[in-house]
């Protein structure tokens, strides 16, 4: 039994109440991205179609949207397999990111009422405490919560769509660069300050603020993935 096949499939939830075609694209994305199908990996479409138990019409379709997306590349007598993210890929999207965040930043900021800032900071004071209590996992969770906070607040829908999957291409970088204590402190901190100068209206003091943050994370992720991508350098490629 193919365990790499066993842990995509397993993130695959056929009984959604959705086209198949969507389910089956949706899993196989998120299983990409989150590594389950680790870079260099072949994804056979027969295979995964057999296991489960469909056609391979949905396989195939989900492969070549995928493809559109640069998350897997076809490779003559070989077959389709996942793409390693550059890191001027990283770059781009850090750059994307800054003007993004900035933007929906400012105008949440301008409709962001009391309770709104309430529940931001009962957030970022739950984030300390599972700090302190050096729960990484739920750290993260919580850092993820108070970015997607600030895009719900800013009320701009199609942005949101289009930072979610933006952070989604690096989500399995970021997740291990933060498991460093002083990481994880800055981060927390700026966080803290972002909140506060939002909370003070403070329009044109926050944008260094936010560059400097996502500069900051750039760095890490781009160190990880740099040395994931030396540690694959050593692995023999099962490629015949």
């Amino acid at each position: 039994m193919n365990e790499t096949v066993d842990k995509a499939i397993g993130s695959i939830d056929l009984s959604q109440n959705k086209p198949l075609n969507e389910i089956v694209y949706e899993g196989i994305r998120s299983a990409i991205i989150k590594g389950l199908i680790p870079v260099g990996e072949r994804i056979n479409e027969k295979e995964y179609a057999s296991r489960m138990n469909i056609s391979r019409t949905p396989i195939r379709d989900s492969l070549r949207r995928v493809e559109k997306e640069g998350l897997v590349e076809y490779i003559p007598r070989y077959g389709v397999v996942v793409k390693k993210i550059s890191v001027a890929n990283a770059e781009e999207i850090y750059q994307i990111r800054k003007s993004l965040d900035v933007l929906a930043t400012k105008n949440a900021m301008k409709l962001m009422k009391e309770e709104d800032f309430n529940e931001m900071e009962r957030l970022l004071k739950e984030t300390d405490q599972a700090n302190e209590q050096n729960d990484i996992n739920k750290v993260v969770h919580y850092f993820s919560e108070f970015n997607e906070m600030i895009y719900r607040f800013s009320q701009m829908p199609l942005l949101e769509s289009i930072v979610l999957r933006l952070r989604e291409y690096l989500m399995r970088f970021r997740d291990i660069s933060l498991s460093g204590e002083q990481r994880r402190q800055k981060a927390l901190d700026e966080h803290w300050l972002i909140f506060n100068m939002m909370k003070s209206q403070q329009y044109e003091e926050i944008v260094p603020v936010i560059e400097e943050h996502l500069d900051y994370s750039k760095k890490f992720v781009i160190a990880e993935m740099i040395r994931i991508q030396e540690e694959s350098k050593d692995v023999p490629s099962e490629r015949k």
